[in-house]
């Protein structure tokens, strides 16, 4: 009987590692929404902008959309930002902006997200 309960405890225990790895892994691909004058005037159109993990593709940002805001997504377009060499102004010194990766979500006309 103790092995019957072993094996049923084995089972939720990979039942729980799957849905809490899901979760932090949605977690990780929204980092955070971007508030630029672009992004505010696309609001108004529901479209809305978002930087995203460097590794994230279409279906794992359009999940973390409906499980975080509770909205289905239409669309969603997505977009690398390149890289950027900056000088230092009072040393002069040369370096490198990250670049990234950023979503464009599109919404259903009458979906809304509260971003603040």
């Amino acid at each position: 009987m103790a092995l019957f309960g072993k094996k049923e405890e084995e089972k939720k225990g990979a039942v729980a590692e799957v849905t809490t790895s899901g979760k932090e892994n949605i977690a990780r691909v929204l980092t955070h929404p971007r508030i630029t004058e672009k992004a505010t005037m696309g609001i108004e159109r529901g479209v809305y902008v978002f930087d995203v993990a460097p590794d994230a593709n279409k279906k794992q940002i359009k999940e973390a959309i409906k499980l975080i805001y509770k909205v289905d997504p239409v669309k969603v377009h997505v977009t690398t930002i390149a890289k950027k060499t900056k000088r230092n102004v009072r040393t002069g010194i040369k370096g490198v902006k990250s670049g990234g990766k950023k979503a464009y979500v599109y919404l259903a006309k009458g979906d809304k997200i509260t971003l603040m």
